[in-house]
């Protein structure tokens, strides 16, 4: 039996099978300073032309990003700034560029830095394209795959492609033109069989997380970037998925695309595929340069890979000083024990020594040579790739494919629409039952009152499920706004039109088409749609307040508390739990701030003015009881309402006015909703 080899030659072995395995596979490779051009790339020949005609090398020079963080409880707190990202400098060419590093170690952030995605505020440093400043509309020309897939579930794969290509490619090409880009795609990431497949939901099973992620990362494909981000690609897949995401990335790399993203724990089989590896920890460098040169260097460092250990798993180990997955080559065995121990004050960490160490090393000082010809002098203009959003279509446009992909999506999702339906015709049958045939008595007045107010109510709580309209599609909206896909204008009113404006709509109407006729209702065709109005407005203006409460709210059931807080207080200054004209001045002025009030008259004026409840007495002589009510003018002055034809009008003015106030506030808020990272 052959005796095993040692761990350098076993080390060896394994360096050597990598080279052959990387030179037969046509893999971008390490390229010596000699065969490099200025800009940092190969220098071209006729072989590998095609290889690189595409591709857009990235630079980042001295990025330094601080955050403002607040310590402490209550009066006690203080705010501090935390180093994110210290002097982080690298070139990132075409292939696949992977950003490795323990968690909190900086990874994202820098992704979003080098994609013009993260807060500009506390940032410093300079991010150049092929040696030129970064465009400003670069956010929009680059694609960026988020971690979580934020894509429509209710819609097709080919629709979500058709939404993205409709919206981000110019209007100058043609349906025809845009079909056949859609189509390639598809082909290009193995799509086919599940292009016409919904992309799923909670309630809807759809396509696996594979054809899920590779679906995210062809939304981004169709304007066909040359610079391409993805954070946490590998995030929510088994093993073997993530592996066919990554040959995909490896195969679009081929193409001259400069594919950059941020990664955990890679497995060995993906950690080979990387062209250029950069290793972060607590926002500071630790090694940028060819990945299958990583092991080499860190074995200079003193820390050698055990046989047969993923080098991924192993460069973490390293960072994170554990031991017992390392091996020190050093003959003062003795500090091996002292690095993994809380430094001393004065002494350098474990982490502090990496990057000093990479700051000394060849890799770091060729890099910087190359970033002195990248640069030339270049500086960039600080904000303006961050600010800067150019849109490809119109507003119009815009709005149409809005409303068009909302309105499928609300066909899509039974639970949310066909369910409100169904629940509102059960509960008027319900209601209907209950108060049936209304009588002209004393009850009747009882009842008539009862009923009014638990319409006018329902029509409020039952409108705190628009909470969930900007709640849900919160990053999608962010990601696709950063990408230029449409104005806040666009989204704001495409959502109202297709979402708000029927759901809101449709209820009311079924509610007064059920519940009229069953309760018996005066008599009265202008009576009949003036409630179906009422109720309406009720709808619209509790709806857009609760727009305007949850709008960049992130979490549904805080919007969804603070909305039932509200209605609770409104419904007691409505006007059946007690009269009105009691009520002190001091606290008399909150009733002009509840929408079931407004409601609650209208439908009370429209209801009562005209009734008669005592048919055996003659009302218009002085024989009636003093304290009976007998008409619905006195049942109406007895709630201190007005009798004037205009008492009417100026509830639903002041319905109109509430809805408009409210949406206005909510389409700021989402305007200045804070959409980086």
């Amino acid at each position: 039996m052959a005796a095993l080899p040692s761990e350098a030659s076993a080390f060896s072995w394994i360096r050597k099978a990598e080279s052959l395995q990387m030179s037969s596979s046509n893999d971008q490779v390490s390229i010596p300073m000699s065969q490099r051009n200025i800009n940092g790339l190969p220098k071209k020949t006729s072989k590998d032309v095609k290889v690189f005609t595409e591709g857009a090398v990235l630079s980042f020079h001295n990025i330094c990003y601080r955050v403002k963080v607040k310590s402490g409880f209550l009066l006690g707190r203080k705010t501090v700034e935390k180093n994110i990202l210290t002097n982080v400098n690298g070139i990132m060419r075409p292939g696949l560029n992977a950003i490795l590093g323990p968690t909190g170690g900086g990874k994202s952030s820098l992704l979003d830095v080098l994609a013009a995605r993260k807060d500009p505020h506390g940032l410093s440093g300079d991010v150049l394209i092929n040696g030129a400043v970064r465009p400003a509309n670069f956010k929009c020309n680059s694609g960026y795959v988020v971690q979580d897939d934020v894509v429509m579930g209710t819609l097709t794969v080919r629709e979500n492609l058709q939404f993205s290509a409709a919206l981000r490619l110019p209007t100058t090409m043609t349906n025809h033109e845009k079909n056949e880009r859609i189509n390639k795609i598809i082909q290009e990431l193995g799509l086919e069989k599940v292009a016409d497949s919904k992309v799923g939901t909670q309630f809807i099973r759809g396509v696996s997380g594979g054809e899920r992620k590779r679906t995210s990362i062809g939304m981004e494909l169709i304007t066909d970037p040359s610079v391409l981000f993805l954070d946490e690609p590998t995030t929510g897949l088994d093993s073997s998925t993530a592996n066919a995401v990554l040959l995909l990335l490896k195969r679009m790399s081929k193409q001259g695309r400069t594919i950059i993203f941020s990664i955990h724990q890679p497995r060995y089989s993906i950690f080979k595929l990387f062209d250029s590896l950069t290793l972060l920890a607590s926002g500071r460098l630790m090694f940028h340069g060819p990945a299958q040169e990583a092991l080499e260097y860190f074995a200079s460092a003193g820390y050698q890979c055990e046989p047969y250990n993923n080098p991924a798993d192993f460069f973490l180990d390293v960072i994170n000083g554990d031991s017992s997955a390392v091996r020190l080559n050093r003959e003062d065995q003795d500090d091996k024990a002292n690095e993994t121990e809380e430094p001393s004050q004065g002494e350098m960490s474990l982490i502090e020594k990496l990057a000093e160490f990479y700051g000394n090393s060849t890799f770091c000082r060729e890099m910087k040579v190359e970033l002195d010809q990248l640069s030339g002098g270049q500086k960039s203009k600080k904000g303006a790739a961050f600010k800067e959003i150019t849109y490809t279509t119109s507003f119009f446009h815009q709005l149409k494919w809005i409303s068009k992909r909302s309105f499928k999506n609300l066909l899509g999702n039974p639970q949310a629409s066909i369910a409100q339906i169904i629940v509102t015709i059960i509960l008027g049958l319900v209601i209907g039952a209950i108060f049936f045939d209304l009588k002209l008595d004393s009850t009747g007045i009882q009842n008539r009152a009862g009923v009014l107010f638990f319409l006018t109510t329902n029509q409020c709580f039952t409108s705190v499920s628009v909470v969930e309209l900007f709640v849900i599609e919160k990053k999608l909206f962010i990601h696709e706004y950063i990408s230029g896909y449409y104005r806040v204008s666009s989204y704001f009113f495409g959502k109202l039109l297709s979402d708000l404006l029927p759901m809101r709509m449709i209820p009311s109407i079924l509610f007064t088409c059920i519940i009229y006729f069953m309760l018996g209702l005066k008599p009265k065709v202008e009576a009949f749609f003036i409630m179906m109005f009422s109720l309406m407005m009720v709808a619209y203006s509790a709806s857009s307040m609760g727009l305007a409460v949850a709008t960049g709210q992130s979490v549904v059931s805080i919007a969804t508390l603070l909305m039932t807080i509200c209605f609770v207080f409104m419904m007691i200054f409505s006007g059946l739990l007690v009269n009105l004209r009691t009520i002190a001045s001091w606290l008399s002025w909150l009733q002009y701030f509840s929408i079931p009030r407004y409601g609650y008259t209208a439908l009370q004026y429209n209801e009562f003015l005209g009734l008669n409840f005592c048919p055996g007495l003659n009302t218009t002589a002085n024989d009636s009881c003093s304290y009976a009510i007998c008409t619905g003018e006195e049942y109406l002055k007895n709630q201190g309402i007005d009798l004037s034809p205009w008492a009417l009008w100026k509830n639903h003015v002041a319905l109109v006015c509430m809805t408009v106030i409210f949406l206005t506030i909510a389409y700021l808020k989402l305007l200045f909703l804070k959409k980086y990272s």
